[in-house]
Order: C-alpha cells, then sequence, then structure tokens
C-alpha cells in the first residue's frame, strides 16, 4: 500500500487504529524520536478550476513529527495541532520503511477501515441527498 492512501486512511479513519498499529511498534523495536511533534505553517495550493491555475490562498497549521525505527526514517504531518496522532504516523511510516514483519498484517485492517470510511461518508451523503429540493418537479401555478 501506497504511503499516501495510508496516511489519508489513518488520519480520516479511527483515531484508535493509528494509536494500535504505533503500540505495536514501541512493543517490539527501539523507537527513537529524531524531531518531537512541532507545529509548522504550510502553504496551501489550490488550483482555479476556470483557468486550471495554481494559487495559493493561504497558510494551513500542521503538526510534524519524525522518527528512527531500525535505521529508516517516518515522518508524520497532519493540519491542525494533533501531536499523537503525527507521532502515530511517523511511527507507522518508519515501520512501513524499514519492512517489520508487523506491518504485513496491517494491510487488512488499513483496507477494513477505508471501506468503513467509505460507508459513513456514502451514509453522511445520503442523509444530505434526502434534503435536497428537486424543482424541477414543482408546481407553479
Amino acid at each position: 500500500m501506497k504511503r499516501r492512501r495510508r496516511t489519508e486512511i489513518l488520519i480520516n479513519g479511527s483515531p484508535s487504529l493509528a494509536e494500535e498499529m504505533a503500540e505495536t511498534i514501541l512493543e517490539s523495536y527501539e523507537v527513537k524520536v529524531i524531531q518531537k511533534p512541532e507545529h509548522g505553517l504550510v502553504m496551501m495550493k489550490v488550483r482555479e478550476t476556470s483557468k486550471k491555475s495554481l494559487f495559493y490562498p493561504g497558510e494551513v497549521l500542521v503538526t510534524e513529527c519524525k522518527v528512527q525505527v531500525e535505521g529508516k526514517v517516518g515522518i508524520g504531518i497532519v493540519t491542525g495541532d494533533k501531536p499523537e496522532l503525527a507521532r502515530h504516523l511517523a511511527i507507522i511510516d518508519a515501520a512501513y520503511q524499514a519492512n517489520v514483519p508487523e506491518t504485513m498484517k496491517w494491510d487488512g485492517l488499513l483496507e477494513n477501515e477505508e471501506q468503513a470510511i467509505a460507508q459513513a461518508k456514502a451514509a453522511e451523503k445520503q442523509s444530505i441527498l434526502k434534503t435536497k429540493v428537486n424543482f424541477e418537479t414543482m408546481d407553479v401555478s
């Protein structure tokens, strides 16, 4: 599983999943903190829809962390003030970079979580669509 997809699942999914995965690594391996969770600002890039040009509307607060597991560096970056999640993401990323055996079991967990996220989004979309007004069927006298 690619890093981007894995990170999106961990950020949008249950917070306990990332915590459990990180704890598994913390119990079995030495985790060296290279950069403790710190706040920073990142320029947000947006593509304008009509002209397809890029522009930067402003900055976004992020929390970033870097750790090392088995000689491999992992990075965790998340929007907002979430130091624990950034740390967990960094540990999980480093574990994948080091290709430790525990990561083989995680792909199934992540795919299940991805399905749960998709179901939650579909349910939310359905609840919003219930309130949608169809103007074509409205009677005009």
